[in-house]
């Protein structure tokens, strides 16, 4: 079993990991669609947004309620893309960490 020392030097190393992952999750894109592509979001990882892109065939004033609605699904979609992007990044990061049994992330 490791002194307490170890698995202190662990942690911290740990830690300068995981603060590097979170650095590289604005690195990863993802992009979310709704109405079958006519409204995309292009976002980072972190939840930071990129783009948004609008077919020019939605741009009619009588169907602008559809187009919120459209917009905010892109957007959900988007941000649960950045999510599962975001646990895999994170998953990769802690599968390579020697922690004891037990420990639990993040600190």
């Amino acid at each position: 079993m490791p002194s307490l020392e170890e698995i202190m030097k662990m942690a911290e190393a740990a830690q300068a990991q995981l603060a590097q992952a979170q650095d590289n999750l604005d690195k990863v894109e993802v992009e979310g669609a709704s109405g079958g592509g006519l409204v995309r979001i292009k976002a980072t990882a972190k939840g930071r947004i990129l783009g948004v892109s609008i077919d020019d065939s939605l741009m009619v004033p009588s169907e602008k309620s559809m187009l919120e609605d459209l917009i905010a699904a892109a957007l959900n979609d988007a941000r649960a893309k950045a999510d599962v992007a975001a646990g895999e990044q994170m998953k990769s990061m802690t599968d390579g960490l020697q922690l004891p049994p037990g420990f639990k992330m993040p600190f």
